[in-house]
């Protein structure tokens, strides 16, 4: 029932249609209201709600939202991403988290620019968009500024301040470029979706996303021994990106070409 409900959503933006995934481990008690958020800006036509060996309870709180609920297994923020990229039927998808962060109104922000850009990627780094709450400390949000400059610098893209904000729109064309090529299914993955857009030379930008207090604790970033684990290998994936790409491995062409591999964290 779920599934057609979902179909049934006839809202689109611009004559295109747009989808959702929200990909949930820990957001019990948000779920419910970050799917009603977004469907209430009227331009969602879909949401879809992975439960990734979720909490108990939070297919219940999905229940009647008109979201399409399925399951992946396999533990790791990157399957629980490819699982919902898959699943969803839009001409642009946008991937969010449902932990009360993000505001559904912010995908107004992405979709101005989706006629110009094959990626509209969020940044949680502008000052006037970071709430009370939030969990932006100085730390977290240098570190994620001086990450995004070394990618800027090493695969001279268009300016970057975040490589860790979850929030970003893909249409369904880039999307179709990049899925060959996913290896990281773990929470590196969205890093890993961006170097890849680089390389295959997608058009994108980086807009800032209201970004607030969140509800509960993250399984990561509220974690500091986690958080800096994760820092570390997103640093490590940026260099092995921009090597094989030196060394010709990750070109747009050879990248475009090579077989994939799959279930790297």
């Amino acid at each position: 029932m779920a599934w057609q409900v979902s179909r049934e959503r006839i809202t689109m933006w611009r004559a295109k249609s747009v989808s959702v995934v929200f990909p949930t481990y820990n957001e019990k008690d948000s779920i419910r209201s970050a799917v009603e958020d977004f469907f209430a800006t009227g331009i969602v036509d879909e949401v879809i709600v992975v439960n990734n060996n979720a909490a108990e309870g939070t297919d219940e709180a999905v229940q009647g939202t008109g979201a399409l609920l399925i399951h992946e297994p396999r533990q790791g923020y990157g399957y629980s991403i490819q699982c919902g990229l898959e699943a969803s039927s839009g001409d642009y998808i946008i991937i969010s988290e449902p932990d009360g962060t993000f505001y559904g109104r912010d995908t107004l922000k992405l979709l101005a620019y989706s006629e110009d850009c094959d990626v509209v990627y969020g940044t949680r780094t502008h000052r006037e968009f970071i709430w009370a709450g939030a969990n932006m400390g100085w730390g977290l949000k240098w570190g994620n500024y001086v990450v995004a400059k070394l990618v800027e610098v090493l695969f001279n893209t268009s300016t970057l301040s975040d490589v860790g904000c979850t929030m970003r729109l893909i249409s369904r064309s880039a999307l179709q470029q990049m899925q060959p090529h996913f290896t990281v299914g773990g929470s590196a993955f969205g890093l890993e979706m961006m170097l890849i857009s680089f390389i295959l030379r997608q058009r994108i930008v980086q807009v800032p996303m209201n970004y607030t207090k969140r509800v509960g604790i993250s399984s990561v970033t509220g974690i500091p021994i986690k958080t800096v684990e994760l820092a570390l290998r997103m640093v490590w994936l940026i260099l092995d990106y921009r090597i094989r790409s030196f060394l010709g491995r990750h070109s747009a062409c050879a990248l475009a070409s090579r077989p994939a591999r799959r279930g790297s964290e």
